[in-house]
């Protein structure tokens, strides 16, 4: 158990951390294309509520993705890869793509957002996979 809590920990920070570079650093600049989809105060940096909503959020997903290689029996890297793959593919990377489609944004977010979502949820299931894989090998 203490072995998925830590696992959700790592790949959860690490998420963050791809969040920061996918969302925040990569195309920084086009986000201020269209400054007026923006809520007031977090284009100026002034709400930080949303960030850390975002954050909290993120570890939830982060979850998700480990509880869906549990469920899916997944016993390794690889596995929890393609749980990861599928999970995005049948969950943010439509939303994001069908909101680009709609919602005036640089066509550079849509993308970037697209990236990190990817990224945070392989780490997630690479994470699950290795310490499912982890404790299947030791179980045996």
């Amino acid at each position: 158990m203490w072995m998925m809590l830590a696992a959700i920990a790592v790949t959860g920070t690490l998420g963050a951390l791809t969040d920061w570079l996918f969302m925040g650093v990569l195309f920084h600049d086009a986000y201020n294309r269209y400054p007026e989809v923006w809520w007031p105060g977090i284009r100026e940096g002034k709400e930080r509520s949303a960030i850390i909503w975002a954050s909290a959020l993120g570890y939830v997903m982060t979850t998700a993705v480990i509880l869906l290689c549990v469920i899916t029996g997944v016993h390794s890297i690889g596995g929890g890869l393609f749980v990861g793959l599928v999970a995005w593919l049948a969950g943010p990377s439509i939303v994001i793509i069908i909101n680009g489609m709609f919602i005036k944004i640089d066509p550079k977010i849509t993308a970037a957002h697209c990236a990190g979502y990817l990224a945070r949820m392989l780490l997630a299931g690479a994470g699950a996979g290795f310490v499912l894989g982890s404790l299947s090998a030791t179980a045996s």
